[in-house]
């Protein structure tokens, strides 16, 4: 069974940090193209941040130079580093990864069980 454990979530006042981290096995991530997502109360997911082929990452609109993707590729981890947190950033965090034959097998599109982010005003 394919586990993506996340952890990193909390309770942080406006302006502040956290960061998130996601660890998969070496078989996912090396055939996997990683991005974190988020969900609010009543909202629909929306993608936070993915890697992109020739390892650019993709950013939600919405982040605007606040929340930094990286990963260990050693530690079969990726991380999303969010700075000025807002409360509209609250939400639930999770990490997606997309294994490389999704599109012939789309239960290969694996997810983390969440973490949740609250940012109090």
């Amino acid at each position: 069974q394919v586990q993506l454990v996340e952890s990193g979530g909390g309770l942080v006042q406006v302006g502040g940090s956290l960061r998130l981290s996601c660890t998969t096995s070496g078989s996912i991530f090396s055939a996997s193209v990683m991005a974190w997502y988020r969900q609010a109360p009543g909202k629909q997911r929306e993608l936070v941040a993915t890697f992109r082929t020739g390892g650019s990452i993709e950013y939600g609109d919405f982040v605007k130079g606040r929340f930094t993707m990286s990963s260990d590729n050693a530690k079969n981890t990726v991380f999303l580093h969010m700075n000025s947190l807002k409360p509209e950033d609250t939400a639930v965090y999770y990490c997606n990864a997309r294994h490389k034959l999704w599109v012939l097998h789309p239960q290969y599109d694996f997810w983390g069980q969440g973490t949740q982010v609250t940012v109090s005003s």
